[in-house]
């Protein structure tokens, strides 16, 4: 089977375990090719373990994970592979233009013309230093910094929270373009249940260090078609395992 046939994530009873407990546990799934997949829970539920696990940062206690067939060594990322964090780890002294030069310095299959279009479409001045940008602006260029390395699964965890609705809407509708154009899949985690509503296809719910639910949200929503929206699907699963 070749890596194009492997699906971009499959884990198989997977599980992390600190000091402190279980963060995850006893975890199936499989993330098909070419979704923008929600990843959506309460605190504590074990997302950012899982991205980490995903991205190679972190190894597993338990079980199995493969990203495009390929076991990740938890010393680095795929090379298929591109992670972005609310916290943009960008350098407030670089311009935008030595951004990207360093994105093509760290990056074998990186594509400087086609970060720098998406840095111009964002109309982000490339001499700017970063440290002077708003954080709209720096979402852009770090968005352009993980798109500039040609992946096809693009990690994203919480990289919209400290903008404002209108920037939210704008790097939104940049991601989807863009995952459309590219056949990039994407793994968006967000509180913010209602800004997923139009842009994810697919949902994974985790709660208590568990998938609680997993599928693409058309068959999801025809199967629970009381709650109408994938919001409404996700809070009551989640309220529902609170209450049990």
């Amino acid at each position: 089977m070749s890596q194009r046939e492997h699906p971009p994530v499959l884990a198989e009873d997977l599980g992390k375990k600190y000091s402190r407990g279980w963060a995850l546990r006893e975890c199936a799934l499989e993330i098909p090719a070419g979704r923008i997949v929600a990843l959506v829970g309460p605190n504590g539920a074990g997302k950012s373990t899982l991205m980490g696990m995903i991205t190679g940062l972190l190894r597993p206690t338990t079980g199995r994970l493969s990203v495009f067939g390929d076991v990740p060594d938890g010393r680095g990322m795929h090379p298929s592979v591109a992670y972005l964090t609310q916290a943009k780890p960008l350098y407030p002294q670089f311009t935008v233009a030595e951004t990207l030069h360093y994105g093509r310095d760290a990056n074998p299959g990186w594509d400087q013309a086609y970060a720098e279009e998406l840095v111009e479409k964002a109309r982000v001045p490339f001499g700017a230093k970063v440290g002077t940008l708003s954080g709209g602006q720096r979402t852009r260029v770090a968005l352009a910094l993980a798109l500039g390395k040609r992946p096809r699964l693009l990690v994203l965890d919480e990289p919209l929270a400290d903008l404002d609705p209108l920037a939210r809407e704008t790097v939104l509708r940049t991601l989807v373009e863009e995952s459309r154009a590219h056949d990039i899949t994407v793994l968006l985690s967000s509180h913010v249940l209602a800004e997923l509503e139009d842009v994810c296809d697919h949902l994974v719910l985790l709660t208590g260090g568990r998938v609680r639910l997993a599928g693409d949200v058309s068959a999801l929503l025809a199967a629970h078609p009381q709650h109408g929206t994938l919001s409404r699907l996700a809070l009551a699963h989640m309220r529902a395992e609170v209450a049990a």
